[in-house]
């Protein structure tokens, strides 16, 4: 005979569940942080709005060398979206490589070391990662870069003349890629090694390939987990400062080319740069454009959020 579920005792006669006096307390605690949440971020929000909106109603001329607060602030916004993407269409493959190598194909000790040391590159500090690629990464993609310029040059992306110096945005995003490779990594590993059992041993015997099986059963699976990892990073790449600020040469023009010495600024960069230095009315430009970074960032993680919702409708992960 086997047993019914199991229930919350109720109160006699009432034919309510009885709530015990921990069931309250976890509950309203949980409740009151996600409120902290929403409180911290609407507090944000305000304050960027507040103190952004001297510097949307000041004259033009009143504003850094005289031009409108949109031609201020575009260049850094493309700035920062072309790092960005560059860095994403590098880590990603790569993460999710790296993902299905150690949680189907490599043997156990062999997993368990290269995952530790992927996630040990998370813990390495920006501005590492800024030193090691002006002087290790920039300098070895001299030659590189030269060769793009002269076999590849007709593509607007490697248009030159290539930098001497290797301070090029295509190695800012290469270091970009570097950093938030281990995030990506490990939110698809994590997903991927949860893929059933059942399936993966179904598909096998089916006399699929393990190849054939991953493609068809576990990256299918954690195609929700690729999408929420890669909102991540691209969410560290696009608040990036340190190692963008050390990297770039920056001219503060709009160009496409990356292999160039004049680049566009980020936003985030720009504002370490600037910030120090600045005072009055320059502060509140600089918080504005804080401000359309915050509305980039919560445009991209409810995007993110949007795709992965469709997909859990649809009964897909």
């Amino acid at each position: 005979m086997s047993a019914g579920p199991i229930s919350a005792p109720e109160a006699p006669g009432s034919g309510k569940a009885i709530r015990r006096p921990g069931d309250r307390v976890f509950s309203g605690l949980a409740i009151a942080a996600g409120l902290t949440i929403l409180i911290v971020l609407a507090g944000v929000a305000i304050f960027l709005i507040g103190e952004a909106w001297p510097a949307i109603t000041a004259p033009v001329s009143d504003l850094p060398d005289g031009k409108s607060l949109i031609h201020y602030i575009w260049p850094l916004v493309f700035g920062t979206l072309l790092s960005s993407t560059i860095a994403i269409i590098i880590a990603v493959p790569m993460a999710i490589a790296v993902a299905l190598f150690t949680s189907h194909i490599a043997p156990k000790a062999i997993s368990m070391s290269v995952s530790y040391l992927v996630d040990l590159l998370a813990a390495i500090p920006s501005i590492i990662y800024g030193i090691w690629g002006i002087a290790v990464l920039g300098p070895a993609s001299v030659p590189v870069t030269q060769w793009l310029s002269d076999h590849f040059g007709f593509i607007p992306f490697f248009d030159g003349p290539a930098s001497t110096t290797g301070r090029t945005m295509l190695v800012a995003g290469l270091v970009l890629a570097l950093m938030i490779l281990p995030i990506v990594c490990a939110v698809a590993r994590e997903v991927f090694q949860q893929t059933p059992k059942g399936l993966q041993e179904s598909a096998l015997a089916l006399g699929a390939t393990r190849w054939e099986m991953i493609r068809m059963v576990v990256l299918p699976f954690g195609r929700s987990a690729v999408v929420a990892g890669s909102m991540l990073g691209l969410g560290r790449a696009l608040g990036e400062t340190m190692a963008v600020t050390i990297i770039l040469s920056v001219t503060g023009t709009i160009t496409f080319d990356l292999i160039s010495s004049e680049n566009p600024s980020t936003i985030a960069a720009n504002i370490a740069l600037q910030f120090p230095e600045s005072s009055g009315l320059d502060v509140n430009v600089l918080i504005a454009t804080g401000l359309v970074l915050f509305a980039i960032t919560l445009a991209v993680n409810m995007f993110a959020r949007t795709i992965i919702s469709r997909r859990e409708a649809a009964g897909g992960r």
